[in-house]
């Protein structure tokens, strides 16, 4: 918010946004600068670097704090993250708790230049509560298409509103870059449509998927809560194994930054009950791919995870997914995976 041009954090009641969004220029020397030259941009996930290059474009430098296969969850800011952040004329993070033991980091950051969760403005009727989440909101809203591209004009606005000369410019590539999340939209609902009704159930690692799972029509169930801090019980693992017996489930997946080991231990279940289920894929939750690949990019990312389940679970992807961009997904066989347990 604006206050006297200061940046200003509000936390809101019962922490349920974590940090608010703090839009307009810190009184600092960034605030300065001459938006003619080219600023620098610090985000944290690979997810909300990437909708913050895809709308700044060539004006600034954007940097990424956590990589690929990390867990955001249990991130703890370093101290180069710290002199990144101070170093930064902007910050861009996710917000609703996601990145809760950074808060401190961001806090102390938004004392002095602008800092923005990308999520600060969505309409909270559009947002899950989980129970077990009980006075926090779901973060993992990127796994809905429709919910992330509000988030990307939220980043544009918000780079409109720190570079005013250039703002038909940031608008003008957030349109661009919306058409292509339209068009991913669309791709995952037509893709996941395929899956035969009986077997719309997603088993995973940890409750990333709710968000997914609303969008594109299926059950979800993760074996940890919402947050991979909580610790799946022998009771999660019976519940689970149940389930995947009674519905004659195909396959269950891992998840890139979150240990395989409680997959691996319902697929024992099932085995130990007559019924072989098998490792379809491994999904990107709550980090992209490599840098250098398409599944590196927040497209890439989910066209990979559409391609994946759908093919695992019975549906007809087209070969290589939306644009044939996706490597080794040429049909049912190529989604599973044959994955060694790890801690």
């Amino acid at each position: 918010m604006r206050l006297q041009g200061k940046t200003v954090f509000q936390l809101p009641a019962a922490g349920l946004l974590g940090l608010a969004v703090a839009a307009g220029c810190a009184a600092t020397d960034s605030a300065d600068k001459p938006k003619s030259s080219r600023y620098v941009i610090t985000c944290t996930t690979g997810m909300v670097t990437d909708i913050v290059r895809q709308v700044v474009g060539d004006r600034a430098e954007v940097r990424g704090i956590i990589g690929e296969a990390v867990d955001p969850h249990l991130y703890q800011a370093t101290r180069n993250d710290i002199a990144l952040l101070a170093e930064s004329d902007v910050v861009f993070y996710s917000g609703l708790m996601l990145e809760g033991r950074m808060s401190d980091a961001l806090m102390k950051i938004g004392r002095k230049r602008p800092v923005y969760a990308v999520t600060e403005l969505l309409d909270r009727t559009l947002l899950l509560e989980p129970p077990e989440f009980k006075g926090h909101f779901d973060p993992h809203v990127w796994m809905d298409v429709s919910l992330w591209k509000k988030c990307t004009r939220m980043v544009a606005d918000a780079l409109a509103d720190f570079d005013t000369e250039h703002k038909a410019y940031y608008l003008t590539n957030y349109e661009q870059y919306a058409k292509r999340l339209e068009e991913l939209d669309a791709y995952a609902r037509r893709t996941m449509a395929t899956i035969p009704r009986e077997r719309r159930i997603l088993v995973t690692a940890h409750d990333a998927f709710n968000y997914f799972a609303r969008a594109y029509d299926l059950r979800v169930e993760g074996i940890q809560g919402i947050s991979t801090e909580s610790e799946a019980g022998i009771a999660d693992i019976g519940r689970i194994v149940d389930l995947i017996v009674d519905h004659r489930i195909p396959a269950v997946f891992v998840e890139s930054s979150v240990s395989q080991k409680n997959v691996m231990a319902l697929i024992e279940g099932a085995t130990s009950r007559g019924h072989q289920t098998t490792v379809g894929g491994t999904l990107f939750s709550d980090a992209m791919g490599p840098s250098d690949k398409y599944e590196g990019s927040y497209i890439g990312m989910i066209d990979h995870n559409v391609t994946t389940i759908a093919s695992a679970l019975g549906g007809s992807p087209p070969p290589g997914g939306m644009h044939g961009k996706l490597d080794g997904h040429g049909g049912r066989s190529a989604a599973s995976t044959t994955v060694k347990v790890s801690e």
